[in-house]
């Protein structure tokens, strides 16, 4: 799900955080991902929507759809990561284009990478280790 932006830059934490439970309820079953569209939030506003996910229950806290806002960047990972502790969750996703951004992000924190370059990552990969080039993978 993406968190409601409108109500949590307004200050409504009460309305997200219940949004997020009741969509947890629901995905008893399932994994529940809440996308914080951090792009568009405040550092302040990042730490209290990841904080409201995991009050209400879920476990994992994404970054960004990928489309209208900016994507998933190494200083919100941390940040995020910070936050959530061992608590939750982070996927990175958004803009995350070559091996050297997918590295960045899981040394930053992310446990999940969301990209649409996975082909080409993984070639860059393969290619690194034919030349036996160590990697954190």
């Amino acid at each position: 799900m993406v968190m409601n932006l409108g109500y949590l830059k307004s200050g409504n934490d009460e309305y997200v955080k219940n949004e997020v439970l009741n969509l947890v309820n629901v995905c008893q079953r399932t994994v529940l991902k809440v996308i914080l569209e951090t792009g568009a939030l405040t550092r302040e506003e990042i730490v209290r929507g990841a904080r409201l996910v995991l009050e209400a229950g879920a476990k994992w806290v994404k970054t960004s759809t990928g489309f209208n806002y900016p994507g998933a960047t190494v200083k919100d990972v941390r940040l995020l990561k910070k936050t959530t502790g061992d608590l939750g969750f982070i996927k990175a996703s958004g803009g995350i284009r070559t091996l050297a951004a997918v590295e960045s992000m899981v040394k930053a924190g992310a446990s999940r990478i969301g990209t649409s370059h996975s082909v080409a990552i993984m070639q860059e990969y393969l290619n690194l280790k034919a030349k036996g080039r160590t990697l954190f993978l």
